[in-house]
């Protein structure tokens, strides 16, 4: 990547770098239409339901139709509304979730951009898709949709903090802020060399704080449907309200492969045994497991109150990021110096 930088830029790299976008986005969206399946499937085989089941062999055209329905909506704009800001904020929301992908690398020399900064890209980007919400929220000239949009302003603040210095472990150990040199820390040949184990405090703190930062069940304030009708989306129809859905089952893929790199030795195998393995199915498997148990949480926990919700970010996961911080800091002096 570094030497093909180093040369001139060509129409032909232009178009090759669209082109392999357009790919990676294809590929994304496969992954949210049958993620959204799957969910559906999952939740309905927990709470003893049968989930989708009649479009297409055993309902696997089901979110094809939805999306097509979605699709071909009336796109309606409220009178009253920003009508600019109203516009732009599903596009908005989508961008960073996609750009976000980037810098995962799914296998030692299978990634998009080797950034020396790639975690710090990555929080810093994530966080403009709760801007867009905001602004959905007040353009939308709707008080339902601007009490989500301030909901969700308000779950960003609380929970941003304790996600990155959750992560600050990580980057302790591996002293590096790059995602490749983060899982190649992790390659000890067994599973216990995973960041999981000795950062087990933070990986609960991270994946806690990632659920919310998602405005996913038990912390799906900003669009509750029994107290906000669908929040900062209510008043969005058509291709506009998928674009914000998108982005949503974009960042359930985002925050699946970076647990993956950061806690779970990427494409690392568990045993040195299991090398023969390649190591992106590995990688595929640990992701699969982590977008399985976020689904499991949806269909397991009440949605909290907006009390609770602030009480547990700033009483509860700031002060434990900050234990973890120490413990690994002080782990470093005495044992590894």
């Amino acid at each position: 990547m570094g030497a093909w930088l180093d040369e001139p830029l060509t129409w032909g790299d232009a178009l090759a770098v669209f082109l392999w976008a357009v790919l990676f986005l294809l590929i994304v969206l496969g992954f949210v239409t049958y993620a959204i399946y799957y969910e559906r499937k999952v939740i309905g085989w927990m709470q003893l339901r049968v989930g989708p089941n009649r479009v297409g062999p055993f309902g696997l055209l089901q979110t094809v139709a939805d999306i097509f329905k979605l699709l071909i909506k009336e796109d309606t704009i409220p009178r009253k509304a920003d009508r600019l800001l109203f516009v732009i904020a599903p596009a908005l929301a989508f961008i960073p979730a996609f750009s976000v992908l980037a810098v995962i690398p799914y296998t030692e020399k299978l990634y998009f951009a080797d950034l020396n900064v790639g975690l710090l890209y990555y929080v810093a980007l994530s966080g403009i898709t709760t801007l867009a919400i905001v602004l959905g929220g007040w353009a939308s000239n709707n008080k339902y949709a601007l009490l989500g949009g301030m909901r969700s302003a308000a779950q960003m603040i609380s929970y941003e903090v304790p996600l990155v210095i959750s992560v600050t472990g990580v980057i302790l150990l591996s002293g590096s802020l790059n995602l490749r040199d983060i899982v190649a820390a992790q390659d000890g040949g067994w599973f216990w060399n995973w960041n999981l184990f000795p950062q087990i405090i933070g990986f609960v703190v991270f994946i806690i704080a990632a659920v919310s930062e998602l405005n996913r069940t038990p912390f799906d304030l900003p669009e509750a449907e029994s107290e906000l009708v669908a929040g900062y989306h209510v008043e969005y129809s058509g291709f506009r309200f998928a674009f914000f859905m998108l982005a949503e089952y974009v960042y359930v893929y985002a925050i699946a492969a970076l647990t993956t790199v950061l806690f779970l030795g990427g494409w690392h195998a568990p045993a040195p045994f299991l090398d023969v393995v390649p190591g992106i199915l590995w990688f595929l498997l640990k992701f699969a497991f982590v977008v399985f148990s976020l689904f499991w949480i949806r269909a397991s926990f009440p949605r909290v109150r907006v009390d609770q919700l602030m009480s547990l970010g700033w009483k509860v996961l700031l002060p434990v990021a900050l234990l973890n911080v120490f413990l690994t800091a002080l782990y470093l002096e005495l044992f590894v110096k």
